[in-house]
């Protein structure tokens, strides 16, 4: 699959690779239109297909209008179906009641058909807001297998989670069920990475300087060899 990188419009992110998902929490409705505002806009103007599902403290009604103020042009793309904006039950509870298979199903599907259409790929955010305590584990379950699943796709995903729903032990399970975390702290966005990121980067780091110094150690051996000029 093609590494491609794709710009998050989100400057503490940076651009991220298909199959990247990640997530944020948020307090407020005002973390949600500062993020997912950026995060669309960029997907749009870099021909993704969009899916937003959106709930309270954010509904449909008020994230387009949200996305208006920075893409005038919104309703035109809606016609051109390059982005839905959507309430949570019309997603997630389209058979009656959570069903994660058949909402896993969906993202697939909308992914191909989206290149289908000859979109780059799909670009997506859902909000947990309405998962309820009692459905937890199974939404964590959910979500690993979401990972999983996105990592062989043109997909990128941002789960928004409620800090106020959230017991500090369900924060351990976000993390680790996402490649890395947004959150707001003092009016800015940090990251916060899983322990498997975070060991990949270094890793990375590892590799890279030890090429570098492969490569130093070849230049200076073929510098000794070189004969003099007479």
């Amino acid at each position: 699959m093609s590494e491609q990188l794709r710009p998050s419009g989100l400057p503490a992110v940076g651009s991220l690779p298909w199959g990247t998902h990640f997530c944020q929490f948020y307090g407020e409705q005002t973390d949600l239109v500062d993020s997912l505002v950026p995060f669309f806009k960029a997907g749009l103007d870099s021909h993704e297909k969009c899916l937003w599902v959106a709930c309270e403290p954010l509904p449909a009604r008020d994230a387009r209008t949200a996305l208006r103020q920075a893409v005038p042009d919104l309703e035109e793309r809606e016609r051109r179906n390059q982005i839905e904006i959507i309430d949570h039950h019309e997603w997630y509870m389209s058979t009656g009641k959570p069903d994660p298979d058949s909402t896993l199903r969906g993202w697939v599907e909308r992914e191909e058909r989206a290149r289908a259409d000859g979109f780059a790929g799909l670009r997506l955010t859902g909000n947990t807001y309405w998962v309820e305590r009692s459905d937890w584990n199974g939404f964590v379950d959910y979500e690993a297998r979401v990972s999983k699943t996105f990592q062989d796709r043109h997909i990128i995903g941002l789960c928004s989670y409620c800090l106020g729903r959230c017991q500090p032990h369900d924060i351990l399970d976000v993390v680790a069920n996402h490649q890395f975390a947004l959150t707001r702290r003092a009016g800015d966005w940090q990251v916060i990475e899983s322990a498997a990121l975070s060991m990949a980067k270094d890793e990375l780091h590892r590799l890279n300087a030890e090429a570098r110094a492969a490569g130093a150690r070849a230049d200076r051996g073929v510098g000794a060899r070189r004969p003099r000029a007479r």
